[in-house]
């Protein structure tokens, strides 16, 4: 019910805007990378806008660049919309997707800009997030666990069958966290840690998202997730604690592309600058979603965590974002993590 409720705000706002009736011929395939939720009203609304019809499909970021590369030849999707910057940043290096560079960028953040530029403008930011974990206050207690605070807290014994993660192959969000610990701790370290804290995870799951939706009903105590999953968690009326670890932390920078050769480039063009502008950013909060939007004029929820506020790594969105680096760094968790026993 919360959920109609949520959609049918965000498709009314739309309508607002007006529809054009001359585009109503016009379809659009989109491969969405953020909530479910988000994506659909995100969906209905650029439809109620524009006229043009949708068809979406959600899946993880690490899922959908690697679709990109299935379809290369005969690609079936127009725009990426959403999910972590890294794979994003690893499709426009392999050519996946399309240069364009949009005449609202001067209205965006200097580090969604920056992204752009990254990717020699064959993707842009469109939100920005810290990652972290959460846990279930209830389950901790039940359980009589310490309140864990830092990164080096979940690999205790203690919290042995207690967390949840992503995989890192189908996962921008668990790429992320990879990436993440083996620039702070350093790689030999970093692969330390995470082989410690494979000994404590019960599920690698499809969805960056999934563990702390997991950890609110109560079937895990700790997901590793964004902070602002875990803020969704908390305002839907979950148990959830969100953390930001004490040792610093990496973040992402969400973005979108257009997909190389899409069938419907105009409507993928109309999509990738409606999508940058400040009143249609301002509704993510109606979809319970709480990144930082990359549009200045944008309205921040005062519920989405306060980056300044974080201590954040210098994440080198370069390297980790390159193909090279991201499949040297998946082929040794893999052999190295995955591989261990439980």
């Amino acid at each position: 019910m919360i959920k109609r409720a949520i959609l049918g705000a965000g498709i009314l706002a739309a309508g607002m805007w007006g529809a054009s009736s001359s585009a109503s011929a016009e379809s659009l395939t989109m491969y969405c990378g953020v909530d479910e939720v988000w994506c659909q009203q995100t969906a209905r609304a650029f439809e109620e806008k524009t006229g043009i019809t949708v068809d979406m499909t959600r899946k993880s970021a690490g899922e959908i660049y690697a679709q990109l590369r299935a379809e290369a030849a005969n690609p079936k999707g127009d725009i990426w919309w959403g999910g972590t910057g890294d794979p994003h940043l690893q499709a426009a290096e392999e050519g996946l997707t399309e240069e364009y560079k949009s005449p609202l960028l001067d209205q965006l953040q200097p580090w969604a800009i920056k992204q752009a530029e990254t990717s020699g403008h064959r993707t842009v930011g469109i939100y920005s997030g810290a990652l972290g974990f959460g846990y279930n206050k209830d389950l901790l207690a039940k359980n009589n666990l310490p309140e864990p605070k830092c990164w080096a807290d979940l690999t205790k014994p203690e919290y042995k069958g207690h967390i949840q993660v992503a995989n890192p192959n189908s996962s921008g969000t668990a790429y992320n966290m990879l990436a993440t610990i083996v620039q702070l701790f350093g790689e030999d370290k970093g692969f330390e840690y995470l082989k410690a804290l494979h000994k404590n995870v019960n599920q690698y799951t499809k969805s960056g998202s999934a563990p702390i939706k997991a950890a609110g009903l109560g079937e895990t105590t700790i997901g590793i997730v964004f902070i602002h999953d875990a803020v969704s968690q908390v305002v839907a009326g979950f148990p959830i604690v969100p953390v930001t670890p004490c040792e610093g932390t990496g973040y992402e920078i969400g973005s979108e592309s257009i997909i190389k050769g899409a069938r419907n480039m105009e409507a993928a063009k109309k999509f990738y600058d409606w999508a940058l502008e400040a009143d249609v950013q301002s509704t993510a909060q109606d979809a319970g979603s709480f990144q930082v939007p990359s549009n200045k004029a944008a309205k921040t929820s005062d519920k989405a965590p306060d980056l300044a506020a974080i201590k954040l790594i210098d994440y080198d969105f370069k390297k980790y974002g390159s193909s090279e680096e991201r499949k040297r760094l998946l082929k040794k968790w893999d052999e190295e993590v995955a591989s261990l026993p439980q």
